[in-house]
C-alpha cells in the first residue's frame, strides 16, 4: 500500500543511471556489468551504466576501455589519482543524465538485483531509497563497530541519520540535482543525502563479502570515515568541551571549598609536596589538548573546504553520457567542466 502523500509515478519511458565507483574492481567488473544489464532489461527501462575508475591500481582502465567499445549505454570516466568513493560518486552523479540515479560500490558488496525493490518504492513516490545493512559478512568486532558508528553518529546528527545505510541507494532527479548544487568539497554522500531531506525510505539486504580481492578499508582509514562524518554533520563536539569547561570549574570549586574546610578543622588531613599538584596539572593539560584537538578538527575541515580545490580531477571519459540520444543536458559542476571531456 502507498505511504499518504506519495505520487505514484509512471514506469513509461523512464531512464536509470548506475554510477559505480571502482578501486581495485577490475575482477568484479564484468559481473557487475552483466548483473546490471540484466536489472535494468528486467526492469524493461533505458538505461545507462557510468563506470568512474578512481585511478585504480589494476587493469581496470582496459578492462573498462575494452567495456565501453563494446557497449555505447556504458560511460567509463577516468580520474587522475585516487579521490576516494565520495569523489568517484560526485564525478558520476554530475554527468547522469537518468531520472533516476542508483550509487554503487564496484566490488558487489552492493548487489544490483537490490535495484528493482528500489525502483518499486521510487515508482510509488520516494525521492530516496537506501538500502539497509541487515547483516553484514564480516568479522563479530568490525559488525559491533560498524553498528556503534551508526548509532553514536545518528545521536550525535543534528539532520536525522537512517541506520546502517551505507551509500547504496536510488536518488531522484530532484535530488541529484540537489547534492550536484553544493559547493561544499569535502563530501560525505549518505550524510548529504539525509540533509537534502525529500521523502525517503529504506530496504533491508544482506551485505555480502567481496568475491575478488580484499577490502581496501582499514582501522585507519574507518576512524577516518567517523571522523569525517561527525565533524561534518555534529555540534556535538565542540558542545564537549563546553561540558567539560563546565564541569572542571565545578569540580575546581568544590574541591577548593573542601580543602578550605578541612585546613581549617584538621590541617594534617590536606596532602602536602608535589604529588596533588602533578596530577592536578596533567588532568588540566590533558582535557586542553582533547579540546585544542576538536578544535583543530574542525578548523582542518574548514581550511579543506576554503581552499576550494576540487573534489576530483578527470583525465579522460569513453562514451559522455550526454552524448547519447534522448539524454538531458549535462551542466558544469561546481569545481570542474565535467563536460569537456578531454
Amino acid at each position: 500500500m502507498m505511504a499518504e502523500g506519495l505520487v505514484a509515478r509512471s514506469p513509461a519511458n523512464i531512464r536509470l543511471s548506475a554510477v559505480i565507483a571502482c578501486y581495485r574492481d577490475a575482477p568484479a567488473v564484468p559481473q557487475m556489468y552483466e548483473r546490471l544489464v540484466a536489472t535494468f532489461t528486467g526492469l524493461g527501462v533505458d538505461y545507462e551504466i557510468i563506470f568512474v575508475n578512481d585511478c585504480s591500481p589494476d587493469d581496470a582502465a582496459t578492462v573498462l576501455a575494452e567495456l565501453a567499445s563494446r557497449d555505447p549505454r556504458v560511460s567509463v570516466i577516468n580520474h587522475t589519482r585516487n579521490f576516494g568513493s565520495q569523489g568517484a560518486f560526485t564525478s558520476g552523479l554530475r554527468v547522469a543524465t537518468g531520472d533516476a540515479v542508483v550509487l554503487l560500490d564496484g566490488d558487489l558488496q552492493d548487489p544490483p538485483e537490490i535495484i528493482e525493490s528500489f525502483f518499486a518504492k521510487w515508482l510509488e513516490g520516494y525521492d530516496v531509497v537506501y538500502g539497509i545493512r541487515v547483516k553484514r559478512d564480516a568479522t563479530r568486532l568490525l559488525r559491533v563497530s560498524y553498528k556503534a558508528f551508526y548509532r553514536l553518529f545518528r545521536a550525535a546528527s543534528y539532520v536525522p541519520m537512517p541506520l546502517d545505510a551505507g551509500d547504496f541507494s536510488l536518488l531522484d532527479r530532484r535530488v541529484v540535482t540537489a547534492l550536484n548544487s553544493l559547493p561544499e568539497n569535502n563530501r560525505f554522500i549518505r550524510g548529504l543525502r539525509a540533509w537534502v531531506g525529500f521523502r525517503q525510505t529504506g530496504i533491508e539486504y544482506v551485505r555480502p563479502e567481496r568475491p575478488f580481492g580484499r577490502s581496501t578499508n582499514s582501522l585507519r582509514k574507518n576512524l577516518g570515515w567517523a571522523r569525517k562524518a561527525i565533524f561534518s554533520f555534529s555540534y556535538i563536539p565542540m558542545d564537549l568541551i563546553t561540558l567539560l569547561a563546565l564541569f572542571t570549574c565545578a569540580a575546581s570549586l568544590v574541591l577548593a571549598v573542601v580543602l578550605v574546610v578541612v585546613r581549617i578543622a584538621d590541617p594534617t588531613a590536606v596532602p602536602s609536596g608535589f604529588t596533588t599538584l602533578i596530577v592536578l596539572v596533567l588532568f588540566m593539560g590533558g582535557i586542553q589538548l582533547l579540546c585544542l584537538s576538536i578544535i583543530g578538527s574542525y578548523l582542518a575541515h574548514m581550511y579543506d573546504e576554503v581552499k576550494r580545490r576540487p573534489s576530483y580531477i578527470v583525465e579522460s571519459v569513453l562514451n559522455p553520457p550526454s552524448a547519447r540520444p534522448g539524454a538531458r543536458p549535462v551542466g558544469k559542476s561546481v569545481d570542474i567542466e565535467v563536460d569537456e571531456w578531454g
